[in-house]
């Protein structure tokens, strides 16, 4: 399951990584989202 919603997060929400975003400058809905992919990223490489 996490794996599929590793290939959704990846097609559909943003990277931060590409854009170069600075964490200590981010807004608090982008660390939303990188907690998010962090989280689904993590349990997908778990299995």
């Amino acid at each position: 399951m996490y794996k599929i919603l590793a290939k959704i997060n990846k097609l559909i929400l943003p990277s931060f990584t590409k854009q170069q975003l600075d964490l200590a400058k981010a807004k608090k809905w982008q660390m939303a989202i990188i907690g998010w992919r962090y989280f689904v990223t993590t349990r997908a490489l778990k299995k």
